[in-house]
Order: C-alpha cells, then sequence, then structure tokens
C-alpha cells in the first residue's frame, strides 16, 4: 500500500486480510521496518481485522525526507494523513518511536475534530523512558553504520544487542530489514533500512533538558486520550520499567496494562505469540464494550 502525506511524500506498508473488516495500523520503533511484527499481521488477519503495517517516514520503503524532517511532528502528521485516508477509524499499535507516534497524533488533535482511531497500544513506551535503555538503543543504532560485509555479520551484532533472543537458523527476515548498497570502492555491504539523518535529530532531542520537555508533552497528549489505551510492557525491559509503567497508570488512570515475562524491549519479536495474544483480547474487549454502548444507546 502507498499513502501520500504531503505532495510527493509517500508512506508505504503491507496490508492482510479483508479490507472491510476493523483496520489496525502497526507502527514500528525507530530503526526498524514493517518487517518487525513478526507474523502479528498475519495472526491478526485470521482473527477479522484489517492488518496494515508501514514503514515510517525515513525507514524501508518509505521516503526519506531530504531536508531532514523527522521530528515526532511530522511523523504524528503522517499517521494523521493515513488514518484519515482509511474508510473506518483504525486501532493503532505502535512500538516505541511508533507509540510516541500514536500519543502525539490523537493527544494532540484539535479539541474541535474527532478521534482518529478507535483504540490505541502503546507497546513498552510510556511518556517518560529510562535513559539507560535508551543510550543502549542508540548505541547499537550507532555502532555499525559503516554497514556489514555479510548477513552473518549483522545476525552477530543482533545478537549481541538481543543476548536473550534465540537465534533464527533463516535470516530471510534479517535480510528485510538491511539493503545492499555498493561503496565508491565497489564494495557491496549491507546497511540498516533507515536514513542516518535521523539518528543526529534523535541524539539532539535526547539531551537532559530536551528529554524534561519531551516527557512534559507526551504526558499532556496520554493525559487527553479519550479512546481505550493498552500499555504493554517487556518483562525485561531496560526503556519501561515498573516505576515507569506505575506512574504512567497513575498519572492516566484509565489506561490498561499487560506485561510479557519473556520479552524485552522488542516484545514483538522477542514473543511475538504472547503479545500478539494481548493485543487480540484487549480489542476484542474494546470492541465488545462498543457494540453494547451503541445497542445501550440505540435503546
Amino acid at each position: 500500500m502507498t499513502f501520500e502525506t504531503e505532495p510527493g511524500f509517500h508512506i508505504r506498508g503491507d496490508a492482510w486480510g479483508d479490507p472491510a473488516n476493523p483496520p489496525v495500523l502497526l507502527l514500528h520503533g525507530g530503526g526498524q521496518t514493517r518487517h518487525s511484527w513478526g507474523d502479528t499481521a498475519q495472526v491478526l488477519a485470521e482473527a477479522g481485522w484489517y492488518a496494515i503495517a508501514l514503514d515510517a517516514r525515513g525507514h524501508g520503503d518509505s521516503d526519506w525526507s531530504a531536508a531532514g524532517h523527522y521530528g515526532i511532528e511530522y511523523l504524528a502528521r503522517d499517521l494523521r494523513v493515513v488514518a484519515g485516508q482509511l474508510t473506518q477509524k483504525p486501532a493503532i499499535v505502535g512500538a516505541s518511536m511508533g507509540g510516541m507516534m500514536a500519543l502525539i497524533a490523537e493527544g494532540e488533535r484539535p479539541a474541535n475534530r474527532d478521534s482518529i482511531c478507535s483504540a490505541i497500544v502503546l507497546v513498552d513506551i510510556a511518556p517518560r523512558s529510562e535513559q539507560k535503555g535508551i543510550e543502549r538503543i542508540f548505541a547499537f543504532m550507532s555502532g555499525n553504520q559503516h554497514g556489514f560485509a555479510t548477513l552473518d555479520e549483522a545476525a552477530e551484532a543482533v545478537a549481541a544487542y538481543l543476548p536473550h533472543r534465540s537465534r533464527p537458523s533463516d535470516h530471510s527476515r534479517l535480510e528485510k530489514n538491511l539493503r545492499l548498497r555498493e561503496r565508491p570502492n565497489g564494495e557491496a555491504r549491507y546497511y540498516w533500512h533507515w536514513d542516518p539523518t535521523m539518528l543526529t535529530l534523535w541524539r539532539q532531542n535526547s539531551t537532559p533538558d530536551q528529554a524534561i520537555r519531551n516527557e512534559e508533552r507526551l504526558y499532556a497528549a496520554a493525559r487527553s486520550l479519550t479512546v481505550p489505551t493498552l500499555i504493554v510492557r517487556g518483562g525485561m525491559s531496560d526503556v519501561v520499567s515498573d516505576k515507569v509503567v506505575a506512574e504512567f497508570l497513575d498519572a492516566v488512570p484509565h489506561v490498561q496494562s499487560v506485561n510479557v515475562a519473556e520479552a524485552g524491549h522488542m516484545v514483538a519479536g522477542d514473543s511475538n505469540h504472547a503479545f500478539t495474544k494481548a493485543v487480540i483480547e484487549f480489542l476484542r474487549e474494546e470492541g465488545e464494550k462498543g457494540r453494547r454502548g451503541g445497542k445501550d444507546k440505540g435503546t
């Protein structure tokens, strides 16, 4: 699928299921692509949803911004436009960066505008994050900017970053997150499928002072949410701790939470079955509440 979010600028994704079914938008984390969801989209489609996994701007097959427009306001605007081009309001499942996109896109919508979505699932992201975990992500993303000679070399880097995860014998899914490009000397190397310009911008926006401003903004957006919201935390996450979740639930009481015990920050990749099951149970429960509410209003 292709969505034009501004003149000549395109966001691309894949879809599963019947377009007449309730849509679910899957938004990956920073430095990932739409292929990071494992089997989640397929399982959602089999369970009765129309699942759409998007590449964010600057990631995968979506357009890269020549002007370096990768701030959260641009990401959120893309999301609003995509959601507005669907025939039904989607549920939004956002991992890390994707969750922040959802918070800002929905939580900062003008007061006179209707919600852009039917529900939000935040995947291991909250208005505040543990700085140690964020720094580890930055270290991984900045540590391999010269690329990899082979897929095995890339797999070794991932294994070092995610030591708790079993190594797949097949590199086909990993390859979808890489681009094979030729260097000036004629050598072909694999590079992560995202614009490195983003890393510089994100580092500028992660200073202690800026982190405080970001947290305040995200909390304000979260308090404005009126749609059903779930936070799914990876039980071994170093980005969203139990303390962070408790603070979030205290500040925004209507948010629900679930813990995926055997997962780290990359919840969908670490424990795909448990993660997808939690998402489906939440969406079914909220969908049923919506149907009951509609019947009550009708009587």
